[in-house]
């Protein structure tokens, strides 16, 4: 975890503003909205990726059987403005690359769009639906969410983070006692009793708050550009390359789980939430041509990268067959995926 120590002056100064706002909503000088529809908001207090988009999906699958779910989240990156009510025919670039993904891979799920959480779901309220999810939303206090559900990387604990620009908090680390449930999230799967007991203590959970973990589980790999075909990973041969193509905050992660299988890989990592352009299309054929000279080469990337590489046009047709998405789905640790799963559930009832 890399700290930047000579921005710590204007990171206190940074984390003074902060905790005055949160006052301001403590003492009532800002004014939190409740809402009739039962809201539940997924966020983090840093910057970066903690897993809110599977976690997401994760609620959606959960909740899609007790009522119907609506998604309402800020459009990171998109060209439009104000609300946005995602349909079927509804490009990425008016909704941002994660609500895209969550539409297409749940078209039956309400997904909107709206930087102001309070307006989103008024506009949303019209559409009756059973639950709202609110993603990215902790900071935005304006809504007052029944359920808070805070997430943090396992790899990266909020406990051990500082303010912006000196380290990746949004907050500081006292803005954890809003959760209702704190969650860890990335962790290994053979992560230890001792281990989830020191990190609890280290977290220091009040007592209205639960600590989970969870881990990540890769599924088949899946074409980019067809829809059909899907593959074990274990097709992947050790004589094999792979070019790994991502456009996330920590790649790593990934590329451990393509090492159990080949150890060629060539990693071409671009910013988070990275749009691709026709000049990184010309980086990605090099590279590619480049490991296929030597024989079978997968060029594979993540769900949320394959939304975007999609969306430019002039892909070589070799090149196509060769590009597979891996997604990811979200397992709950301890045994406790009921006991976490009825703690949500609880809201609609």
């Amino acid at each position: 975890m890399k700290i930047y120590w000579a921005l710590y002056p204007i990171a206190l100064l940074y984390g003074c503003a902060v905790r005055l706002r949160n006052k301001c909503f403590d003492w009532g000088i800002l004014h939190e909205q409740r809402f009739a529809t039962p809201v539940i908001c997924i966020g983090n207090l840093t910057v970066g990726g903690t897993g809110k988009t599977p976690h997401c999906e994760y609620l959606i699958r959960l909740l899609s059987s007790q009522g119907k779910v609506a998604v309402l989240s800020r459009g990171y990156k998109r060209k439009s403005k104000g609300f946005v009510l995602a349909d079927s025919q509804t490009a990425m670039s008016q909704i941002g690359d994660e609500p895209y993904q969550m539409k297409q891979k749940f078209p039956e799920t309400i997904v909107a769009v709206d930087a102001n959480r309070r307006e989103g779901i008024q506009h949303l309220e019209k559409l009756h639906p059973d639950v709202i999810l609110l993603d990215d939303a902790y900071q935005h206090r304006y809504v007052k969410a029944g359920l808070n559900l805070l997430l943090t990387d396992f790899n990266r604990l909020m406990t051990r983070d500082q303010m912006l620009p000196a380290g990746r908090l949004r907050e500081p680390l006292a803005g954890k006692n809003r959760a209702d449930i704190i969650l860890v999230t990335k962790c290994p799967s053979s992560i230890t009793p001792e281990q989830r007991e020191e990190i609890r203590k280290e977290i220091q959970p009040a007592n209205h708050q639960t600590v989970y973990f969870s881990t990540f589980v890769y599924e088949n790999l899946q074409r980019v550009f067809e829809e059909a075909a899907s593959l074990s990973l274990n097709q992947i041969s050790k004589e094999d390359s792979v070019l790994l193509l991502t456009g996330i905050a920590n790649p790593e992660p990934l590329a451990k789980e393509i090492r159990q299988y080949t150890a060629n890989i060539t990693s071409l990592a671009y910013p988070d939430h990275h749009n691709f352009t026709v000049e990184d299309m010309k980086q990605i054929v090099q590279a590619y041509q480049l490991q296929a000279a030597k024989g079978k080469c997968w060029v594979i990337t993540t769900e949320k990268d394959a939304t975007r590489l999609t969306s430019l046009n002039g892909w070589d047709d070799e090149l196509k067959k060769a590009m597979w998405k891996l997604p990811i789905i979200v397992r709950i640790l301890e045994g406790k995926e009921k006991e976490f799963n009825d703690s949500i559930c609880k809201e609609l009832k």
